[in-house]
C-alpha cells in the first residue's frame, strides 16, 4: 500500500525507523560498485523543467549552494544526493572521516573514493569537472549517475536523485533530440515503482500544463507515488494566490502539493544566505498562507519526504530480502559454473578429457543427463541416417533403372560371339547384374559421410558442462576438436574402403544357388523344360545340354499356360506371356531348294549393310522379346536380395570402422595428444572473457552478500 500523507510533527516510530535510510544509502553504495541493475531501491527523483527551481528545492533541503548554476541545460547527468544527517556528537561518522571532529559539514563522491570536500565551492567544481568527463563539454547528457554525500547535522536522511531539466528546443551544441534524449533517461529513472516522485512546477504558470506533472502521470497515473512540490510562490500575479492549488482542488495529487519559495536570481548572485532565505520564506507562507503555513515550505518538505522515502522503504523491505537473497542463489550458481581457478593444471586436464570423452560417447548412446528433446541429436541421429535416409534412398533405386531392352538384348548378343544363341547365356545376366549392384555404392558411401558428420557435429553438443569448461578453456577446446576431427578423418578412408568392398563382394561372386534366387531361377528353367518337352524338343536324341546355360530354351518352345501359376512372383514379371508365344521364324531345315533348277544370277553386292548401334530402335521379335524378360525378371530377383544385403552390412561396417571405433579410442587419443603434450600448461590458459565474467560474478556475489548482511541487521519489530 501506498504511504499516507503525514504531518510535520514527528511520531514516536520514527526513531526506530530512522535508521531504514542509512540502510538504503548503504545498498545504493554496495550495488553502485557492482552495477547492479536488477535491484531496485527506494529513493526520491526530482523531476522538473529548465529553470524551474528544482536545484533550488535540492540546495535549500541542504541548507548550502553547491549545485552547478548556469544559463541552459545545467545538470547533464543524474546526481545521487545522500543526505546523512550527523550531529556533532554521533562519531560514527566522525570517527571514520579523517579532519571531519571539528567541522559541522562535508561531502563525498564516491568516484573520489576516500576524498573529504569540506568546500561546497569545491563540490560544485567537482560535479561540473565530472559532468565533463562522461558527458563532454557540448551541452550533451549522460545516464551515468555521480553520487555524492553530504555530512551535515542540518539536514534529514534523505536520497535524492537530480535529474535533467526537461527542456523543448536544443541550444547551442545540443543534439537535435535532446528533448527525447532527457525525457528517456528522466522515465527510466522514476519508472521504478519504489521511487517517489517529486515532481517541480512553477506557481506563476499552469500547473495543468506542467511537464513535470505530465511526465510523473505517464509511470504514475493514480499520483500514488508523486510529491509536488510549487516553487516561486512569490512571484505570482498580483491578486492571485495559489490555495487551490495547495490543497488539491486544480491537481488531484495524493501525497500532496508543498509550497516553497527560493532565493532569486539577484539573491544568489549576491550569495544570500540560504539560513536567510528560508527565514524569509517563512515570513512570506505567514503573511500570505498564515492558514497553510505550518504545511508548506522547504523545512516541511524535508520532513515530509523524510517520512514518505521511510515509509516506502519500510513497505519494500521484505521484498528487497527476498530479492537479495535470490540473486545470492543465482549469482553463486553462475560463480561455480566458472570453476575454481586452477591450482594443479595436469589433474584438472585429465578431468577435462574424461569428462569431454564421457560426455561424448554418452551423447552417441543416449545415456546424456541433458536430453536435447527439440531435435534429434548423437545416436538418434545416426540411427535416422541408418534406418531412414540410406533405408529409403536404397529403396528408391529400381532394379532396372539405366537398363532399356537394348542393353538387355546386346549383353545377350555379346555373350555368344560370333555364334548365334539358341539360350539365353549366363554370361549376360551376371554382366547386368553387376552393372546394377554397383550403383549402391554411392548411396552406401553418401551413408557414411553423413555418420561423419554427425559425429564431427557432436563435439558441439556433447553437454552444458562441458560446453562451459570449454569456453573457460579456449586452447584446450580448440586443440580437443583438432584431436577428435583428426581421428575421425584417419578413419574415414578405412571406413570407406569397407564399404567399397561389401559391394566388390556382391559383385565377385553372382551365387545363383542363393536360397532366395535359386526358387525362381530353377522354376523358370522347370517351365521352359516342359515348354520344349511338349513341342518335342524334350526327346533325348534332341536334347542338347548347355553347362552354362541359365535355361534350355529352345527356338519355338511353348509353356502350358498354367505352369506359370506355380510362382506368383513370376505372374508378375509377365513370364505367362514370354512363354505363352510361338515363334514363327522358319527353320532352314525345312526349306527345300530345287538343285534341278539353274541358279539365277544375283547382282553383286560390293558393300556390307551398316552393322546395327546399341542405341537403334527396332521393334523386337517374340524370341528377343521372352529373352529380355526372362533377364529382366532375373535382374529384379538377384537385386532385392543384394540390396537387403547391402543395407543390413553398411549400417554394421560404419558402427564397426568408425563410430565403435572412435568411442573406444577417443579418451587414448586425446591422452596421447593432449595430457602428454609439453604445452599442457598452455592449453588451460583461462578466456580472459570468462576470467572478467568470473570477477564479475565474484563481486557480485560479495556485494549481494554484503546486502543480506545489511539487511539483515534490520529486524522486522523496528519497521512496524
Amino acid at each position: 500500500m501506498p504511504p499516507k500523507r503525514f504531518d510535520a510533527e514527528d511520531s514516536p516510530e520514527s526513531c526506530t525507523m530512522e535508521a531504514l535510510i542509512p540502510v538504503i544509502n548503504k545498498l545504493q553504495d554496495v550495488f553502485h560498485t557492482v552495477g547492479a541493475d536488477s535491484i531496485q531501491l527506494p529513493q526520491i527523483a526530482v523531476v522538473g523543467t529548465q529553470s524551474s527551481g528544482k536545484s533550488s528545492v535540492i540546495e535549500s533541503l541542504v541548507g548550502r549552494s553547491f549545485l552547478p548554476r548556469g544559463t541552459g541545460i545545467v545538470t547533464r547527468r543524474p546526481l545521487i544526493l545522500q543526505l546523512v544527517y550527523t550531529p556533532k556528537d554521533d562519531m560514527s561518522y566522525r570517527s571514520k572521516e579523517e579532519g571531519t571532529l571539528s567541522i559541522q559539514e562535508w561531502g563525498k563522491f564516491l568516484h573520489t573514493k576516500d576524498k573529504v570536500y569540506t568546500d561546497f565551492e569545491e563540490i560544485r567544481k567537482e560535479i561540473e569537472n565530472e559532468t565533463d568527463r562522461i558527458a563532454g563539454t557540448k551541452k550533451g547528457i549522460a545516464a551515468d549517475p555521480i553520487r555524492l554525500k553530504i555530512y551535515s547535522d542540518k539536514v534529514v536522511n534523505l536520497t535524492l536523485v537530480d535529474l535533467p531539466g526537461l527542456t523543448k528546443v536544443p541550444v547551442g551544441d545540443q543534439p537535435e533530440d535532446i528533448e527525447s534524449q532527457i525525457k528517456d533517461l528522466v522515465l527510466q529513472m522514476i519508472a521504478n515503482p519504489n521511487s517517489i516522485i517529486l515532481a517541480v512546477a512553477t506557481a506563476n504558470t499552469d500547473i495543468a500544463t506542467a511537464e513535470s506533472v505530465k511526465l510523473a502521470r505517464e509511470v504514475d497515473p493514480d499520483g500514488r507515488r508523486t510529491l509536488a512540490v510549487l516553487t516561486k510562490l512569490d512571484l505570482m500575479d498580483a491578486g492571485t494566490d495559489a490555495i487551490d492549488i495547495l490543497c488539491g482542488r486544480v491537481i488531484p495529487v495524493k501525497l500532496g502539493i508543498i509550497g516553497v519559495v527560493n532565493r532569486s536570481q539577484q539573491d544568489i548572485m549576491n550569495n544570500k544566505p540560504i539560513g536567510d532565505a528560508l527565514k524569509d520564506e517563512a515570513s512570506f507562507l505567514q503573511r500570505k498562507y498564515p492558514t497553510l503555513a505550518n504545511r508548506n515550505g522547504t523545512p516541511y518538505l524535508a520532513k515530509t519526504l523524510n517520512r514518505l522515502l521511510m515509509h516506502y522503504i519500510r513497505d519494500c523491505l521484505p521484498d528487497l530480502k527476498a530479492r537479495v537473497n535470490s540473486m545470492v542463489s543465482q549469482v553463486q550458481s553462475v560463480l561455480n559454473s566458472y570453476g575454481e581457478d586452477v591450482a594443479d593444471k595436469s589433474q584438472t586436464l585429465l578431468q577435462i578429457i574424461t569428462k569431454f570423452a564421457a560426455a561424448y560417447c554418452s551423447t552417441i548412446d543416449g545415456t546424456s543427463r541433458n536430453i536435447e528433446t527439440t531435435e534429434l541429436c548423437g545416436g538418434a541421429r545416426i540411427c535416422y541416417i541408418f534406418h531412414e535416409t540410406f533405408g529409403r534412398t536404397l529403396d528408391s533405386i529400381h532394379p532396372l533403372t539405366g537398363l532399356t531392352k537394348m542393353d538387355i538384348l546386346t549383353a545377350i548378343h555379346n555373350a555368344t560371339g560370333p555364334r548365334p544363341a539358341l539360350f539365353v547365356p549366363e554370361v549376360s545376366f551376371e554382366l547386368l547384374v553387376k552393372r546394377q549392384i554397383r550403383r549402391l555404392e554411392e548411396p552406401s558411401l553418401r551413408c557414411v559421410e553423413l555418420v561423419h558428420e554427425e559425429m564431427q557435429r557432436i563435439i558441439q553438443h556433447c553437454g552444458n558442462e562441458v560446453q562451459q569448461e570449454m569456453l573457460r578453456f579456449p586452447k584446450l577446446y580448440e586443440k580437443i576438436v583438432d584431436v577428435v576431427t583428426h581421428l575421425l578423418r584417419r578413419r574415414l578412408p578405412a571406413t570407406n574402403t569397407m564399404i567399397e568392398n561389401i559391394v566388390a563382394i556382391e559383385s565377385a561372386y553372382i551365387n545363383t544357388k542363393h536360397p532366395d534366387f535359386h526358387q525362381d531361377a530353377a522354376l523358370v528353367t522347370s517351365l521352359l523344360k516342359n515348354s520344349a518337352d511338349e513341342r518335342g524338343f524334350g526327346r533325348p536324341a534332341n536334347r542338347r545340354s548347355v553347362s552354362r546355360g541359365l535355361t534350355v530354351v529352345p527356338a519355338g518352345a511353348e509353356a502350358p499356360k498354367n505352369a506359370v501359376k506355380a510362382n506368383g512372383d513370376l505372374n508378375d514379371t509377365g513370364l505367362a506371356r514370354i512363354l505363352e508365344g510361338e515363334s514363327n521364324e522358319t527353320s532352314p531345315a525345312n526349306q527345300i531348294v530345287d538343285m534341278r533348277q539353274p541358279l539365277t544370277p544375283q547382282k553383286a553386292v560390293n558393300l556390307l549393310p551398316e552393322v546395327p548401334s546399341q542405341t537403334s530402335s527396332r521393334k523386337l521379335s517374340d524370341r528377343e522379346q521372352r529373352d529380355c524378360d526372362v533377364i529382366e525378371h532375373l535382374i529384379k530377383s538377384y537385386f532385392y536380395i543384394v540390396r537387403k544385403s547391402i543395407q543390413d552390412s553398411v549400417p554394421k561396417a560404419v558402427m564397426f570402422f568408425l563410430v565403435n571405433f572412435v568411442k573406444d579410442n577417443l579418451q587414448s587419443e586425446l591422452v596421447a595428444h593432449l595430457y602428454k603434450s609439453d604445452h599442457a600448461e598452455n592449453l588451460l590458459n583461462e578466456s580472459a572473457h570468462i576470467a572478467r565474467q568470473r570477477r564479475e560474478a565474484a563481486d557480485m556475489l560479495k556485494a549481494l552478500q554484503k546486502a543480506s548482511l545489511i539487511l539483515s541487521e534490520i529486524r522486522e519489530t523496528h519497521m512496524w
